[in-house]
């Protein structure tokens, strides 16, 4: 019987790149899901910290400017959604814009633009921004326009002789046969803000429905169709009074038998003209 002999087992060391391989890929798959899981938390975040909304301009007339101010909210604060600080911007066509930065605390801002030339329109925009540390997101902004209708004696428009004021003064108890002179036309109100027809959706409306009219409440709510980004109407409503050469002053035809031309009326009577 022959002698068992045992088998030789070869054992190779591990070769110690294929360590560090293992190791590299086991890194890589943790920085990935890191990296994955903080890009889908900051996608979900960002909208809510970062955006305003509800951003809207009241536009009013003072003196030779306009005051646009400009109101806004962010995501409430105890949720992470207030600034540092906010970003206002506001901008005419044609001119450079207005820019202020203020407290993240506020929620409305008022900037002073110079006011159109009689018989044209501001179209502007305001923009607001929140800024987180140095960090300055994304903006929201809202168009808006500004009507300043002109006013002159060319061409001159028909006066109705019933709506003659009558005063003390015997000269200007009513107007006289003949042709009338008109010394001066006056328009009410001097300006008005409007907003765009976004869509045409009110000029739309109005071909569908001529015969109505689109006002609630004159120049401050219309039917849905005609009320636009900042609750403001995007038509408006003007009247025009005229001064007569005798001191009278006067309804013009168009401005005749409405409501609110009347009630306009008779505040422009009690002003002193300048």
């Amino acid at each position: 019987m022959s002698e068992w002999e045992p088998e030789e087992v070869v054992i190779r060391e591990p070769r110690p790149w294929g360590r560090i391989v293992v190791f590299v890929l086991c890194v890589a798959a943790i920085g990935g899901a890191i990296w994955y899981f903080r890009g889908r938390m900051a996608a979900s975040v960002q909208p809510q910290m970062g955006l305003a909304s509800h951003v809207r301009s009241d536009v009013s007339t003072a003196g030779d400017s306009l005051d646009v101010i400009v109101a806004w909210q962010f995501a409430d604060p105890g949720r992470g959604g207030r600034p540092d600080s906010v970003r206002v911007e506001v901008g005419v066509e044609g001119m450079d814009p207005l820019v202020d930065l203020i407290s993240g605390g506020q929620r409305t801002d008022t900037l002073r633009l110079a006011a159109p030339a009689p018989g044209t329109t501001a179209m502007g925009h305001s923009c607001v921004a929140g800024v987180y540390g140095s960090r300055l997101w994304r903006e929201t902004c809202t168009p808006w326009q500004f009507v300043r209708p002109s006013a002159g004696v060319s061409p001159a428009p028909k006066v109705s002789r019933d709506s003659v004021v009558k005063d003390k003064t015997p000269k200007r108890t009513a107007a006289k046969a003949g042709p009338v002179q008109i010394l001066r036309i006056i328009v009410r109100p001097s300006g008005h803000q409007v907003d765009p027809d976004v869509g045409g959706r009110c000029a739309a409306w109005q071909e569908g429905n001529s015969g109505r009219s689109v006002w609630v409440s004159v120049n401050e709510t219309a039917v849905p169709e005609c009320m636009g980004p900042n609750g403001k109407p995007t038509v408006a409503q003007f009247c025009a009074f005229a001064v007569l050469e005798d001191g009278s002053r006067v309804k013009t035809e168009n401005s005749t038998n409405n409501p609110y031309c009347e009630e306009l009326f008779r505040v422009w009577v009690r002003e002193r003209l300048s």
